[in-house]
């Protein structure tokens, strides 16, 4: 039988144990500290952190670099590695079980004080701690730090917390009472937020609490991998807030967004990507960004600041930005309506109904017209679309409205995820209204008064590939409110329009053509 070498990493095989906690295979760790200046492996005082390390992979690498970088400085190894790992490196495990494994990996002992150790340190932690706390709870029966649900995590003292010391603390650097140059890791990704038994549908992001707490210690550099959704405003439990404060820090040097984990991550599902960062204390300035495409070796670099279109969220693709600069050039060029887009024509949410009336669960209508209840009202029952009958009297708000044609379209269509992208749009006549199920298009009674024929070229440029491509950038849930369609600019209605028309006038070429087309699905 041939003989092959072979030497598997142990580290490789614990890479993709469960979504919450997951485990960076060593090449990902390789190429994170990729990101780093060199010169920090050759310094014996550079210090770093991994404040949520689960395998000690970080570490592991790190002691490797260091000790490739230290040689001439320290010729005598074994001098060298006690220098490295009793100044330099440090850690805080997630778990009591992280905490053996991540000291197996970087002293070759789970007890840093034994024989057993490559350096003997005076307590079995030695620089890798591990402090089993239990949460605070508030009055409502929430973790005051973490989120965390007192029903799921209030479990005693034989089963873990999983109340991690990095973020259960009002100030993180007295955890080591020193300065990190580096602070470097994969957090915890969520905390299941409602009751026990939950799955992902009340599960809350906890990966911008160790963020901020990483800021907070003021390293030089931070880098760290975590799911990608918080750029897109799509992570469930992430402020709105906090993800509006990451899009204008500009010490984001490079970041690498990967489109589907699993390039990442082989073998664990995490929706939306994942993506790691180098931010930079010293630096403030433009971000180095690559694009990684699912299923794809391809990587598609952009130099520009994360949030350049003041879209509120990362365009992730930079293929997406060559198409808007197209068509903000033609808008430029020949049109006068540069500032305006059609969010202008879109109605705010709840347009007519207030909290009693008008709503999901108001039943005051009729199913017959009659001379009082006169005024017809969409609405879905038993999610299809229909129509009953209302009087003007109870109608709360924006009467001056009814006379106008209108388009009614979906508030909420679609997953986000999907290539539809919008629900169907449709006519609305005079004297008609909708349910808070709907956003009204042409509403406004100030503005231009749309007709018939107007309103049914609407609804043509809505089912267009092209506007709902344009409208996909910024709706990546299900509700699609009027912000979404910041992208799609205004047209001519006195005619109909097509896809090819559209692709005509803004001059897109055949690959542009052919990302859009792969994209969005034909509205049957």
């Amino acid at each position: 039988m041939e003989r092959h070498d072979y030497n598997p990493d142990v580290l490789n095989c614990l890479a993709n144990l469960s979504n919450d906690e997951v485990k960076t295979p060593p090449a990902v760790a390789v190429r994170m500290l990729d990101l780093l200046p060199p010169e920090l492996f050759t310094s014996p005082t550079t210090t770093f952190l991994d404040p949520f390390t689960k395998s000690g992979v970080f570490l592991r690498e790190i002691v490797k670099r260091l000790d490739r970088g230290l040689e001439k400085l320290i010729p005598d190894r074994h001098e060298r590695i006690d220098h490295i790992l009793q100044k330099q490196v440090f850690g805080i495990a997630t778990t009591e079980l992280s905490a053996h494994l991540s000291r197996r990996t970087l002293y070759c002992s789970k007890d840093a004080s034994s024989q057993y150790s490559v350096s003997r340190f005076a307590t079995p932690d030695g620089n890798l701690r591990y402090r089993p706390l239990r949460h605070t709870w508030s009055t409502a029966g929430k973790c005051i730090y973490c989120g965390a649900s007192q029903g799921v995590y209030d479990r005693g003292d034989q089963a873990e917390q999983y109340a991690y010391e990095f973020i259960h603390t009002d100030n993180p650097k007295k955890l080591f009472n020193m300065k990190f140059d580096v602070i470097i890791g994969n957090p915890p990704y969520q905390m299941t937020f409602g009751i026990e038994g939950g799955n992902s549908s009340n599960a809350k992001s906890i990966y911008n609490l160790f963020i901020d707490q990483a800021i907070k210690v003021s390293p030089s550099y931070l880098v760290m991998i975590t799911p990608s959704r918080w750029m897109t405003k799509t992570a469930q439990g992430i402020p709105e807030e906090w993800v509006n404060k990451m899009l204008n820090d500009n010490h984001f040097r490079i970041m690498h967004d990967f489109e589907d984990a699993s390039s990442v991550f082989p073998g664990v599902e995490i929706k939306g990507g994942v993506g790691y960062f180098l931010w930079d204390k010293s630096y403030r300035g433009k971000c180095d960004y690559y694009f990684h495409e699912a299923h794809s070796d391809n990587i598609i670099h952009r130099h520009d600041y994360l949030d350049c279109k003041s879209a509120g969220v990362v365009i992730r693709n930079p293929k997406v930005y060559s198409l808007l600069d197209k068509i903000e050039l033609v808008e430029k060029q020949y049109y006068l309506n540069t500032d305006s887009n059609f969010s202008g024509l879109v109605s705010p949410k709840h347009y007519f109904d207030d909290s009693s009336s008008l709503t999901s669960n108001w039943h005051g209508y009729k199913e017959s017209k009659d001379s009082t209840y006169n005024i017809k009202y969409y609405l879905n029952l038993n999610r299809e679309r229909t129509f009953r009958w209302i009087s003007e009297s109870q109608l709360p708000k924006n009467k001056e409205t009814l006379a106008l044609h209108k388009v009614y379209i979906p508030a909420a269509g679609g997953s986000g995820n999907d290539d539809v992208i919008l629900g169907r749009p449709f006519y609305g006549e005079p004297n008609s209204v909708c349910s808070q199920t709907f956003l009204v298009i042409g509403y406004s009674s100030a503005k231009h008064h749309f007709s018939k024929d107007e309103c049914e070229n609407i609804i043509s440029y809505i089912k267009t590939k092209f506007f709902r491509f344009l409208v996909s950038i910024k709706k990546k849930t299900q509700n699609g409110p009027r912000g979404v369609y910041q992208f799609v600019p205004l047209q001519d209605f006195s005619h109909p329009w097509t896809d090819e028309m559209l692709y005509e006038k803004y001059g897109l070429e055949p690959k542009e053509i052919e990302f859009i087309e792969g994209m969005i699905r034909p509205m049957e």
